[in-house]
């Protein structure tokens, strides 16, 4: 059964409505004919549940609740009178007296107002029964007795059963809230990598020319490496060390350049640790520096001494990269050869602070008061996702910290990332 405000759906209190009324058939055979006193109760019985189905939904709280309760009282008048009609305390349908407080306790199951008044008027029922029928005061006593019993019961079951229901259902809101919480962490997971990835696009052919000309020399000393093995006496041994040791200055650049490439890119899940800011900007610069040292002069002033801060190192490096890389493209854009781009970190009362800054056009107006909305970029398709800030500022927030954007005085723009000094350290980031 479905309920609306209690117990019944609509379809379910028409097909009682019609089981109750087609049992009139039996009222017929217990009497040996027809009685229009049994089908009058029957009538109001079922007229009752379908009245209570098809308007209780509709009717504010306090109303539905006097409505429930006259509605129990109905039907258990209803069934005391068709009991009384056909035959009192010898009736058939006797036994279904002591039952209704517990029915009514399972049906209703929002409080215990419902197997209390089903019980009251069960029992002062039972007791006019027992004394017309039997003229019995102490047996009408005793059975009003056993439907007081039967009623404190099914109230104490139904609310039991309402505290298990409701216990299981803290279980399951609970079961599903982890659920979610989990489906959201592997969201962001696979969030923060699209965009590193979609980051690491952005700087492949900045990336192959900062690997295609070491090699493009060291190919050369192979070369000529080769040529002085096939003439020997040609070259002197200090040579062919000078042409080694370029060569291997030229490898280390390359494992250098794919070892952080690599290290950026890990998609590995790491706990926050304490990380020194200067260290985690010397990350971003070098990937950077494949971007802007072909756009913009980039300057970092970052001090050692300043206080560390509890984040998940990767991921602050790759906010700042993206900060950096989005300062490099802004400049470009506007043309010229006098970019410049300022990383600075400064120490304010209880907080540590990174600066982000370039002397390029700023923010429009209407750009800076969307900046942070997913999706929403002023770049073309080749040059951004729309989630880099987004994602940098939900990355700094997950660390106790705050990402805000703001045009300089001077001219440019400006990225203020601040920590807490001694913050709260969080766990579990993914």
């Amino acid at each position: 059964m479905t309920a609306t405000r209690g117990m019944w759906s609509k379809r379910t209190a028409r097909v009682l409505a019609v089981l109750i009324l087609g049992f009139y058939g039996l009222d017929v055979l217990l009497l040996g004919g027809s009685s229009p006193w049994t089908l009058g109760f029957r009538l109001v019985w079922a007229l009752s549940l379908l009245g209570y189905s098809a308007f209780s939904s509709e009717l504010p709280e306090p109303w539905a609740r006097w409505i429930e309760d006259l509605h129990i009282v109905v039907i258990a008048c209803s069934v005391v009178g068709l009991v009384w009609m056909t035959g009192g305390t010898l009736s058939p349908y006797f036994v279904l007296v002591p039952v209704l407080p517990l029915a009514n306790c399972l049906m209703y199951r929002r409080s215990a107002r419902a197997g209390l008044l089903s019980g009251a008027v069960s029992s002062l029922g039972t007791f006019a029964l027992g004394w017309m029928t039997e003229h019995h005061l102490l047996e009408a006593l005793f059975r009003m007795s056993i439907i007081l019993a039967i009623t404190m019961f099914s109230t104490y079951l139904a609310q039991q059963v309402r505290r298990t229901q409701g216990s299981e259902q803290e279980v399951r809101l609970e079961r599903a809230r982890r659920e979610s919480l989990e489906l959201l962490a592997v969201s962001e997971h696979r969030r923060a990598q699209t965009e590193k990835l979609a980051a690491l696009g952005r700087l492949a052919s900045d990336v192959a020319h900062e690997i295609n000309n070491p090699l493009a020399y060291v190919g050369s000393n192979v070369d000529f490496v080769r040529e002085a093995l096939r003439r020997p006496g040609e070259t002197s041994p200090e040579e062919l060390a000078e042409v080694l040791e370029e060569t291997r200055e030229g490898v280390r650049h390359i494992r250098q350049v794919v070892a952080d490439l690599r290290g950026f890119a890990r998609m590995d899940v790491r706990e926050p640790t304490e990380c020194c800011l200067a260290e985690v900007v010397g990350d971003a610069v070098k990937l950077a520096s494949l971007r802007l040292k072909h756009v913009v002069r980039l300057r970092v002033d970052v001090p050692q001494a300043l206080p560390t801060v509890f984040v998940v190192r990767q991921r602050l490096v790759q906010v700042v990269l993206n900060l950096l890389v989005n300062a490099g493209d802004a400049l470009e854009e506007q043309g010229g050869r006098d970019g410049e781009v300022w990383v600075r970190g400064l120490g304010e009362e209880g907080r540590t602070v990174l600066l982000i800054e370039d002397n390029g056009p700023g923010f429009a107006p209407h750009v800076l008061s969307r900046i942070f909305e997913p999706f929403f970029t002023t770049k073309g398709p080749d040059k951004g996702t729309g989630l880099g800030l987004s994602l940098s500022r939900d990355l700094v927030a997950q660390f106790g910290g705050r990402l805000t954007a703001s045009n300089r005085p001077e001219g440019g723009a400006r990225l203020r990332i601040e920590f807490p000094v001694q913050g709260v350290r969080r766990t579990g980031i993914e």
